[in-house]
């Protein structure tokens, strides 16, 4: 059996007719009844899945943008590989060379690390110094980048820069002088040499956005480091910067394995925070596992709806048989409304998302003028608005997910109605 109905498309009215199966005219006439848009059931499961997708959607493209953030963030401050070793590294130059010889390397700077006590007045410290050549330092972080106050031309032997959280914590500043002690003046007070602590100005400060790095670090020149740890012309490691695109985990096999010394390994950003990097794809998981539970309360919805729509139709469901349709066809009839409402939930659910993350500033805005409060939690992860980052597997994943939980979601009544009798459905009153 077959129906044949007048289409409207792009606002025209076409005159050929289009010919369809029975159920699907069926299922779009109880979608789409004469007289309304939508029946009401129709429209409340379709705003069921609509509000669980934009919902997800919104929940894993800031998710998204705040591991993006964080990533570029760790390789800024980090590099995209570090070569290091038990030992001090005194061959550094040659080594460099070699790496800028490699087509993927485009900047190499050495440096030298360690832990220091320092004092500013009475309030002593422990943080991590980093001794560093500015101009090297320059093709591969950007220091300038997250100073705060300073520059790095007045950056000499006798200046330092603090990290601002370490700063505040001295209670510190530009032209400030601050104290350092050494692991080596205790080497040399064993051989009844004292050392005096070495004094430095603080020139500028920093924020890289990390609280651990902010608040534990200070920087001084490469020589200013090799002085304080004894380590002659000797480095701890070389930072390099590979071109966009390389994969940096890849690449830093391929060095140990072609290019690096016996005793070098080359460790990439993502495996020194692999854990880090595993909580915050953990994190994003979680999360949109609670919200999947959204589009499931949802389903349930169309369920109850196509279950009404079976029980106020039994008669006509039975007329329907009684003239030759087969009882799969009246299943097909109800999956198939299922499977309209998921894919118009979806499709407005995915452009009320993207509509409102476009808008998140007002939006946010508008939630701290109503609840007279200030949304200043932001800041202190040196984040000043929601990120996002769109990821097209997201978009993929969450309309399968949603158009398949919906289309099964008119299987229980498609089944009812397909075990509907003729004869029984006819006499329902």
């Amino acid at each position: 059996m077959r129906f044949t109905f007048f289409t409207l498309f792009l606002g025209r009215w076409i005159s050929d007719k289009v010919v369809m199966p029975w159920y699907i005219y069926h299922a779009l006439k109880q979608l789409f009844p004469s007289g309304r848009f939508f029946s009401f059931f129709s429209l409340m499961s379709i705003v069921g899945v609509m509000l669980g997708v934009c919902v997800l959607v919104i929940v894993q493209s800031v998710m998204n943008g705040f591991g993006e953030g964080i990533r570029s963030r760790l390789v800024e401050t980090q590099g995209d590989i570090r070569i290091r070793s038990d030992e001090v590294i005194y061959d550094w130059e040659e080594q460099s060379e070699l790496l800028l010889n490699e087509e993927s390397v485009i900047g190499v700077a050495p440096f030298a690390e360690g832990v220091v006590m320092l004092q500013h007045g009475n309030r002593p410290q422990f943080p991590m110094i980093r001794g560093i050549d500015p101009i090297a330092e320059q093709g591969v972080i950007p220091l300038q980048k997250f100073l705060t106050f300073g520059n790095l031309d007045e950056f000499d032997d006798d200046g330092v820069f603090l990290g601002e959280g370490l700063a505040r914590t001295l209670k510190a500043g530009t032209g400030s002088v601050v104290e350092v002690f050494t692991p080596l003046m205790l080497e040399r007070l064993k051989q009844d040499e004292v050392l005096l602590p070495r004094e430095f100005t603080v020139i500028g400060l920093f924020r890289t956005g990390s609280p651990q790095v902010d608040g534990n670090t200070m920087i001084s020149t490469l020589r200013v480091m090799q002085e304080l740890y004894g380590l002659e012309d000797g480095v701890h490691g070389l930072v390099l910067k590979l071109r966009a695109g390389e994969k940096a985990d890849q690449f830093a096999n391929e060095l140990e394995m072609r290019v690096l010394p016996l005793g070098l390994r080359a460790i990439s950003w993502i495996d020194s925070n692999r854990e880090f990097l595993f909580v915050i794809e953990q994190e994003k998981r979680v999360i949109s596992f609670i919200i999947i539970f959204i589009i499931l309360v949802a389903s349930f919805s169309i369920a109850i709806a196509l279950m009404m729509a079976v029980l106020r139709k039994t008669r006509e469901i039975g007329l329907l048989v009684a003239m030759g349709g087969r009882p799969h066809q009246v299943a097909y009839s109800f999956c198939f409304q299922g499977f309209v409402i998921g894919t118009l939930g979806t499709a407005v659910g995915i452009a009320l998302a993207v509509i409102c993350l476009h808008y998140r500033s007002p939006i946010l805005a508008g939630y701290a003028w109503l609840t007279n409060s200030q949304v200043n939690f932001l800041g202190q992860y040196d984040v000043y608005e929601i990120p996002v980052h769109y990821l097209m597997s997201d978009f993929v994943v969450v309309t399968c997910f949603a158009v398949v939980i919906s289309t099964l979601a008119g299987l229980l009544p498609a089944l009812r109605a397909a075990r509907l009798k003729p004869a029984d459905a006819l006499r329902s009153e």
